[in-house]
């Protein structure tokens, strides 16, 4: 796909470059806050050692509560999930602000910046899952990761600019309230987007489908068929934390000890890794489009590897920033394919705790490498142990690719149950990817003799397309008494779109006569369906009401 034409479709989603562009601004107010908030404990606790303490006091909130946070992401809806921890972060940066202006207790601003670092720690997970269902299909999925990663890395440069402007001005509290009203921004865009409900269990006697149907059937669990994606991310992602984590710290010991440049080093040094995380996201954001993602995966950890080596040779400021961009560079590229792997690879059932696990590895191995990195420099010396763990990142990254498999590293292909559906002449005419992205989303139902998949009164919540078997359809009249039989329904046919499109209850019960496999889909990918090409939902209608009869081959009720 052309990119530029890749990135005007991104754009053309509403919902998603809403969230993109709140999160940005939330993105910068986090900066404006983290700048503000080392000064004021820096000047309150006058001691290098209490800004460690705090430093690490607000990492370990991740380290307890990114898995809770994925099953919370997983059970219940994302989208009110980020909009409480953002009103909840909202609030204490108020409380904040008001300790600052009155000169409050140090300690009590501590805690209050570990009790917002709790609700952080539940971001994460329900945005990581929560980001899938925005995009109108997969070929948006790489390059809304890579969007997200690019403002995320122009927030890194502007935030701590606008945060060091304010300090001059002696304006520490007002970083803090701007932190706040970032917050609402991004709660007032969330209040006007879709719903997303994780992977829920299902009630007694309701019908199982996709990876619950599967596990309930003796099949695997969705998190046992994500073990092998995920095991291979997570190995990546740990010892690019372990690395990074080290690094910064080792950015001081580089800037002043080995290069001599002084403590200005250390903010060129820095700048050199916002430049190169824009530069990673762009060049990511090409890589993504591609229906393998292996390749992008080794190349972003060759360059990681590469730029972390260098570091451990060079001798002048210019070389060390080249290496830091290089860094970054990789490590964007990494990062945002690892995403996109993930969300690819992983069900959305336990999307959100995957998420969480990496998160918490990825986090605990940066503290270790914060901690033991410099004592390592000291005792091996400082270039042989900057190119040794560049090394050690080709290697993870190498391993990764190759555990992750080449199956997890592709797109998802259809099935050819998912190939029969599209190709019901009801849906000729439409845009080929808008209806692949919708067979995509297909979900497999096998159903015993006797189920009843559709209830005449129910809320009309999904689509059904019959691969294999009979089902009955019955009625029962306006004045009430016994249901009459309607029809009986047979392979590629749908039942249960009429309630969607009229947003109304089920006009029918449909029964299984025999077992059978079905394939369902949800209301809201059949709706963008029904919306991508004109004239369907009139066939659609006109097929409920006879006026088609049978000689589309996609008989339709309820």
């Amino acid at each position: 796909m052309n990119v530029l034409r890749a990135y005007r479709r991104l754009l053309s989603n509403g919902p998603l470059t809403r969230l993109l562009a709140g999160e940005f601004v939330s993105s910068i107010g986090d900066w404006l806050y983290l700048v503000a908030l080392l000064i004021v404990v820096y000047r309150e606790g006058s001691s290098a050692l209490v800004l460690g303490i705090v430093g690490a006091a607000r990492v370990l909130p991740y380290v307890l509560l990114s898995v809770p946070a994925g099953i919370v992401a997983d059970r219940y809806d994302r989208r009110l999930v980020l909009m409480v921890t953002d009103i909840a972060r909202g609030l204490i940066m108020v409380a904040i602000a008001a300790l600052v202006f009155v000169d409050g207790p140090l300690l009590a601003i501590v805690a209050l910046t570990i009790l917002a670092t709790c609700f952080s720690a539940f971001f994460g997970p329900a945005i990581g899952s929560y980001l899938p269902r925005l995009v109108r299909d997969e070929t948006e999925l790489g390059p809304a990761n890579s969007a997200w990663a690019s403002l995320d890395s122009l927030a890194f440069v502007i935030g701590p600019a606008i945060g060091g402007l304010l300090v001059a001005v002696g304006g520490l509290t007002a970083a803090f309230v701007l932190n706040a009203l970032s917050f609402a921004v991004v709660a007032v865009v969330l209040w006007r987007l879709p719903s997303a409900v994780g992977g829920s269990t299902p009630q007694a006697g309701e019908v199982r489908s996709g990876a619950v149907a599967e596990a309930g059937a003796g099949g695997p669990s969705p998190m046992r068929r994500a073990a092998r994606p995920l095991s291979g991310l997570f190995l990546i992602n740990v010892v690019t934390g372990f690395v990074f984590g080290g690094l910064s710290v080792l950015t001081v010991v580089l800037a002043i000890d080995v290069l001599g440049a002084g403590e200005a080093a250390t903010g060129t040094l820095n700048a050199a890794i916002g430049v190169g995380g824009l530069i990673g996201a762009a060049l990511a954001g090409v890589l993504v489009l591609r229906r393998t993602l292996a390749a992008p995966l080794l190349g972003g950890g060759l360059a990681l590897a590469l730029g972390v080596g260098a570091l451990g040779l060079v001798n002048a400021v210019g070389p060390a920033a080249t290496a830091f961009v290089v860094v970054a560079a990789g490590s964007l590229v990494i990062e945002v394919v690892s995403l996109t792997l993930l969300q690819r690879s992983v069900p959305d059932a336990v999307r959100g705790r995957a998420i969480g696990v990496l998160e918490t590895g990825g986090v605990a191995a940066y503290s270790l490498g914060s901690l033991t990195m410099p004592l390592l420099g000291e005792a091996m010396g400082l270039d042989r142990l900057l190119i040794a763990s560049g090394a050690a990142v080709l290697a993870s990254v190498v391993i990764g690719a190759l555990v992750i498999g080449r199956h997890a590293a592709e797109a998802p292909r259809l099935s050819p149950e998912a190939i029969r559906f599209t190709a019901l002449p009801i849906f000729a005419g439409l845009p080929p990817a808008r209806l692949e992205a919708a067979a995509a989303e297909l979900k497999p139902i096998d159903v015993a003799a006797g189920t009843v998949m559709v209830r005449q009164g129910d809320p009309a919540d999904r689509l059904y397309f019959i691969v294999d078997g009979r089902f009955e359809v019955t009625q029962v009249p306006p004045a009430g008494g016994e249901p009459r039989h309607l029809r009986t329904m047979g392979p590629d046919e749908l039942f249960g779109e009429i309630g969607l499109l009229a947003r109304s209850p089920r006009t029918a019960t449909v029964t299984a006569t025999d077992d059978g496999h079905l394939l369902s889909l949800d209301g809201a990918p059949f709706l963008a369906l029904v919306g991508s090409g004109p004239g369907l939902t009139s066939r659609l209608l006109d097929l409920h009401r006879g006026a088609v009869g049978g000689s589309t081959g996609a008989s339709t009720i309820g």
